[in-house]
């Protein structure tokens, strides 16, 4: 796997020098249990996004990582809103990635979960109309699926007046969907975090002050305060941080 620009580790092992892929991917890992990694950038100030997209906080560091990340789940979970914002394309991997994947006996791609409401989603999006595999929608009772949507992915119904979460993940587990990657937006990681579902927090921290106007990553509901410790630290060569926070 190629080096890129280098990455370093800072804490708690400093590494002697750059790593290349295979050691960040180490660093991460797959957990030996069901677990929900959640994976957002944003700037020192706190900002999600520069110009209303976060494609401005992210260089060469963060999307090494995010790619890597993509590897290592099972699923990968983002609310219906970021996948049409976004413009999200068929999540595919390229090649030195599925046969890591194939490696470890994973399916080449991983599965592409949509959380939506409302079901206000395009069947012709490469996303959905281009994936590799068969994407998941998690969606409540009673909203109507767009034509052609179920000719393209898997709707499952889950909750009365809003998407019921922890049923939902539940639901990912039982399609042996056991690690989950979910890159926002902010609303979904408010309500993981309500519904207490996050285990991992991995965050991107790029040297820039966005100023005011830009959101938080998290929105929503107010949820109690979780303590989640730190992990590790690796530190980009052009200063971007990438921080670790997992459950004990």
């Amino acid at each position: 796997m190629s080096v890129g620009m280098p990455i370093s580790a800072l804490w708690p092992e400093p590494s002697a020098g750059p790593l290349d892929d295979a050691a960040i991917a180490a660093r991460y890992g797959r957990a030996d249990h069901p677990h929900l990694r959640v994976n957002f950038v944003s700037s020192i100030d706190g900002a999600v996004a520069v110009d209303g997209y976060s494609a401005g906080l992210s260089g060469e560091p963060d999307k090494r990582v995010f790619g890597l990340l993509r590897m290592l789940c099972d699923g990968l979970v983002v609310a219906a809103g970021t996948l049409r914002h976004e413009g999200y394309r068929a999540v595919r991997l390229d090649e030195r990635r599925r046969a890591w994947r194939r490696e470890h006996g994973l399916a080449e791609y991983p599965t592409l979960v949509v959380v939506s409401g409302s079901l206000d989603l395009d069947p012709a999006q490469a996303a959905f109309a281009d994936a590799p595999v068969r994407p998941v929608v998690l969606t409540r009772a009673g909203a109507a699926a767009p034509p052609g949507l179920t000719d393209v992915a898997d709707v499952v119904p889950c909750g009365d007046e809003r998407v019921d979460l922890p049923a939902g993940l539940a639901e990912l587990r039982r399609r042996g969907l056991d690690q989950l990657l979910s890159e926002g937006g902010p609303l979904l990681f408010g309500a993981l975090t309500a519904a207490d579902l996050v285990d991992e927090v991995c965050l991107t921290v790029a040297p820039l002050l966005a100023g005011p106007g830009p959101g938080r990553i998290t929105a929503g509901e107010a949820s109690p305060v979780r303590h989640l410790p730190l992990r590790h630290v690796l530190a980009a060569s052009d200063g971007v941080l990438m921080l670790r926070y997992a459950r004990d």
